[in-house]
């Protein structure tokens, strides 16, 4: 496994080597866009409309819409210097309660490992974290973008999990049909409570859980190496009753469960 980034956590006088490890690998099967005639994959052109023409790389620049069909081009000296400045260092800027940090607002998790075998800041650093249920919060520069970011002790070690800045999380006021809430039942709410309740398990088990789509898929690519015929298999749709109220569709499901 490779790092993606080196550099130091720093809080007050403290200085704390590290290395950052992507935590999720994604498992997704790329596709390709083919011809269906000849398979052949197909190539994407940097076409101009108005000058009704293919356009080199060189004639390319970058541009932000300030108005409509209105432009500010930037050029590469530009896009440069705006660039924030690069830097090796994780700065903390403060602790808060774990529980403070809202969900939507993680982004992409990583690995904080240290640099060394038995490097005594980074665990006193992690103890101390987990004994009292802190985040430590601070920001890095990393892939040139500055992020802003949570640090947590995570089973052996650390976990960075960069933040979402409040002005990019939409508003769920904005939702109108958020905007209402039907009067409920408590006949509903009781059953529904139910179901909860025999639905529930006391730990989450990751590992029941499999993308199917990609799994048949997978399948299917193995069968085709050895030349032999690829045949998907159809899932059964669910019938759908029609009719039932709601009370009457969660006695039900309180019978299947």
């Amino acid at each position: 496994m490779k790092s993606v980034w080196d550099g130091y956590i720093s809080f007050g006088m403290v200085s704390i080597p590290v290395k950052l490890f992507s935590a999720i690998e994604h498992q997704a099967l790329g596709f390709r866009l083919l011809h269906s005639k000849c398979h052949t994959p197909l190539k994407y052109k940097r076409w101009c409309p108005k000058c009704k023409k293919e356009v080199k790389w060189e004639d390319v620049v970058k541009g932000i819409e300030i108005g409509k069909n209105k432009f500010y081009i930037l050029t590469k000296e530009a896009l440069e210097e705006l660039k924030p400045e690069k830097t090796n260092n994780i700065e903390i800027v403060e602790f808060v309660d774990t529980q403070q940090i809202d969900h939507i607002y993680y982004d992409s998790h990583y690995y904080v490992v240290p640099r060394e075998k038995k490097e005594r800041a980074y665990f006193l650093f992690k103890e101390v974290l987990q004994l009292t249920a802190k985040a430590a919060i601070g920001r890095f520069v990393m892939k040139e973008r500055e992020h802003v970011c949570a640090i947590e002790s995570y089973k052996k070690g650390l976990l960075l999990t960069t933040l979402n800045y409040n002005y990019e999380i939409r508003d769920i006021d904005k939702i109108p049909e958020l905007g209402a809430m039907p009067r409920l039942r408590k006949e509903e709410i009781l059953l529904a409570k139910k179901l909860i309740s025999k639905l529930y398990e006391e730990e989450l088990d990751m590992g029941q859980f499999k993308d199917s789509f990609a799994e048949e898929l997978r399948r299917a690519l193995r069968v085709k190496e050895k030349g032999e015929l690829v045949t998907v298999g159809k899932r059964m749709k669910k019938a759908k009753k029609k009719g039932r109220t709601l009370i009457e569709a969660l006695e039900a499901s309180l019978k299947k469960a």
